[in-house]
Parts: C-alpha cells; structure tokens; sequence
C-alpha cells in the first residue's frame, strides 16, 4: 500500500510503499468490523436510567374513593401506573450494556478499517507531530498543508509532544488519540487520518503480530 509521507512541517511530501500494511480482495472483515464498532458504542453506553415501579412509588395504598356510585372509573391506589406521579409499568433500570469481543475480531476489524480509510485516500502520513510554540495557530499552518479543507481530523501518535498536544486541543474539528488507544470507531468516524510515522510502524507491527 503506497501512503502520501509529509515532513513535520508540511511543506514537502513524497509516496512510500508499506508492505505490512493490511490488504482485502474481497468483503473479508466487513462484519468484524460492524461488530466491532457496535460494541465499542454499546460500552460507552452507562446505562443508568432507573424509574419506579408500583411497589417503589412513595403513597399510600388507600383506595382514592369508593368502587361504586362515584360515576368515575374505579381505582385501587394513587401509586396505579394510570395515575400522575404513580409507577412505570416496564420502564427502565440500571443495566450493563457491555459486549464482548474476541481479540481477534478486534484486529480483523482494525485491519478493515485501516484497508477501507486508506483505499478511500483518508489516510496519511507525517514524519512527527512537532511545533515550537504551544499556539494553535502553527498547527492549523501544518494541518492546512498537510490536510486542507477536512472536516473530522484524527491525529495519531504513540506519544504527542508537549507542544503539539497543547496546539492542538483547541480546534474542534481535530482529536487526537495514542496508538495504544485507537480503535476501529476513531477511524471510521473521521474524515482525514493524519499517522506519525513511528506510529504507523507501530500499529503494522502489532496487528501483524496479532493476524499471525
């Protein structure tokens, strides 16, 4: 797979040839991937919403008036799920929303995503994440050259420098994450992909590893 390299200001780039990187002649990894990512959304869930039930509403059990000659509906209690304030008849509580997935499909999905973002051209590399200054303004300089005119922008680094970190967390469009964090969601959901190259041989040589 060849990727676009860009030196860490920006100004200059060339095409380079990673071997390692993962490759699909077919739909292979497409479910993993749906997996995957359905999964990583369904643990970011709390799944603390709660309500009450009859036997939980505060309120006395006391038939509100008598069963006949009222000329209105009969009621055995205030705390009836057909009255203001009363209990919720299957309503919610608390719950643990996690699935689990295999290792395995976590890579296959990793690999899809990775083939798919750079088949589309959403992938490219730079040399380092590096600034003089902590100023947004040098980044935006270097994301503008490297990436103009992208909307949602992964920046991806096992370790970001001071500055660069400091420059970058003030622009809403860019996140960044460490290679030891991403995921297949943080791929799929970003526009431009912009790799450090320790990071990419990091990221190969672990999925390798893994696949093998």
């Amino acid at each position: 797979m060849k990727l676009k390299v860009f030196s860490s200001d920006g100004q200059s780039s060339k095409e380079q040839d990673f071997d390692q990187f993962p490759t699909f002649e077919d739909d292979k990894g497409t479910i993993a991937l749906r997996h995957a990512i359905l999964a990583i959304q369904a643990n970011s869930r709390q799944g603390n919403a709660s309500t009450k039930t009859v036997g939980e509403v505060s309120g006395t059990g006391r038939k509100p008036f008598r069963q006949k000659g009222t000329g209105r509906a009969r009621q055995g209690n205030v705390r009836s799920p057909i009255q203001r304030g009363g209990g919720v008849v299957f309503g919610p509580k608390p719950r643990s929303y996690n699935q689990k997935v295999n290792q395995k499909t976590k890579h296959l999905a990793m690999r899809r995503a990775l083939f798919d973002s750079a088949e589309d051209g959403e992938i490219l590399i730079i040399e380092k994440f590096e600034v003089q200054n902590p100023k947004t303004k040098l980044m935006v300089e270097v994301l503008d050259k490297v990436s103009p005119d992208s909307n949602r922008t992964l920046l991806v680094d096992d370790a970001f420098e001071k500055n660069a970190a400091l420059a970058s967390r003030n622009l809403p469009y860019v996140s960044i994450r460490a290679t030891d964090s991403l995921n297949a969601l943080d791929i799929v959901s970003s526009d431009r992909i912009i790799i450090s190259l320790r990071s990419i041989d990091t990221l190969l040589s672990r999925l390798r590893k893994k696949s093998s």
